[in-house]
């Protein structure tokens, strides 16, 4: 299953270029975050979108209708199918899929209402807020925006939710059921009572995102969207249009052990079941976009998971967490991440772990630190481990037809 579309706004830049310049150099996008009063929060930092303005993408009565999260997943999915140079008809718009991804939906709007009813005891609030609030609004609006009427839906599955859905949307292709489809995942975590409550689990950095690295504090949240266009080579080729990469694998397991403690051999597993759906050996892996929180707890069990996976070998295989530079956007960051696997197999360019300071015994892999590398790889993993013990991993491909 091959990709011929990409689109991406995040803290790293407004488009796919953009985004991938900022990776290629090691640029972190985490700094003081300002759409909320930061002196509130214990851990101040973030990585936002910055010099984006919604009335340049959408008129008032649109933006009406849309939480910053679903703005963020329709401009990705707008950037994709203009990539892939999509002329649609009535009978592929049948024949199309939407899968998207999201952990909190709405939650700015959702803030901003709960305001108006607890602190300033309003009565009526807007008549438009529940389709605003809705997990499913992007999804529904990327849907409407290009007249798709295939399988659509929004999976939330904590961190995993945009590898689900990318996943998903790989298998419904593959097995038929639609013959193209746009998937990803879009997040706007920014308020002030969800970074507070985060901030409660003590799992939140007050500096910045350092994954691997010893000294780590815990992650840093960003946010922004991320989309791509699935289709089979075949269909690509008929259209001759450029293709960016493969998909050749997925899998999601649940580790029904614990609700936050992330499990080594659940990860393990995971990795271990997508290369058997993608026909690939430990051996031709040789590189990995990390699940990386910069938590203590997760790296160390992803670190200890791909230790068991590729045993010997694993000193061979380089790692690295795009966290550092784009923040974890939660039900995003998995599209963020496939979207930076995908062009770091395309342009031969390894993304660093940004922030890195110090190795940590723990967590003994080859991590990529602050520097991009220059490799030829040909096969990666990119992992995603949510709370709730919800894992998924995509294996992609780089496409040389």
């Amino acid at each position: 299953m091959v990709v011929t579309g990409l689109g991406v706004i995040s803290a790293l830049g407004l488009d796919v270029s953009t985004f991938w310049r900022s990776l290629a150099d090691g640029r972190s996008g985490i700094g003081r975050i300002g759409t909320v009063d930061h002196t509130r929060l214990r851990c101040p930092n973030g990585a936002e979108v910055h010099d984006y303005l919604p009335s340049d993408s959408f008129p008032p009565k649109q933006l009406d209708l849309l939480d910053r999260f679903a703005q963020f997943g329709l401009i990705a999915a707008r950037a994709a199918v203009a990539d892939a140079g999509i002329s649609w008809s009535p009978a592929l718009c049948m024949r199309t899929a939407v899968v998207m991804g999201t952990c909190v939906g709405g939650q700015t709007s959702e803030e901003t209402a709960l305001a108006d009813v607890y602190a300033h005891k309003r009565t009526r609030l807007p008549p438009l807020l529940i389709p605003r609030v809705m997990a499913n609004a992007a999804t529904s609006h990327v849907a409407m925006e290009f007249g798709i009427k295939g399988p659509s839906y929004t999976v939330s599955t904590a961190c995993a939710s945009a590898n689900h859905a990318i996943g998903q949307a790989f298998w419904m292709v593959a097995h038929g059921v639609s013959d193209l489809a746009l998937a990803g995942g879009s997040e706007a975590p920014f308020s002030l009572a969800h970074l507070q409550a985060w901030e409660g689990l003590r799992v939140v950095a007050s500096d910045t995102c350092r994954p691997f690295s010893r000294h780590r504090r815990g992650l840093v949240f960003g946010e922004g969207g991320g989309v791509l266009v699935l289709e089979p080579l075949e269909a690509a080729r008929r259209r001759g249009v450029r293709v960016h990469g493969e998909i050749v694998g997925f899998a999601m397991t649940s580790e029904a052990n614990h609700i936050t403690q992330p499990s080594a051999e659940a990860a393990a597993q995971t990795m271990n079941q997508a290369m058997v759906d993608a026909h690939v050996e430990p051996s031709q892996i040789g590189y990995i976009n990390a699940h990386g929180t910069g938590t203590v707890a997760s790296d160390r069990a992803e670190a200890c998971a791909i230790r068991r996976v590729f045993g010997t070998r694993v000193d061979r295989v380089a790692v690295s967490s795009t966290k550092s530079m784009h923040g974890h956007a939660l039900g995003a960051t998995g599209a963020l991440e496939a979207i930076a696997t995908i062009l770091a197999l395309k342009n031969g360019v390894l993304p660093p772990t940004a922030n890195f300071a110090e190795p940590d015994p723990e967590c003994d892999l080859d991590v990529i630190p602050n520097h991009a590398r220059s490799a030829d790889v040909d096969v990666a993993l990119s992992n995603a481990f949510g709370f709730g013990g919800l894992s998924a991993v995509l294996v992609m491909r780089r496409c040389n037809t």
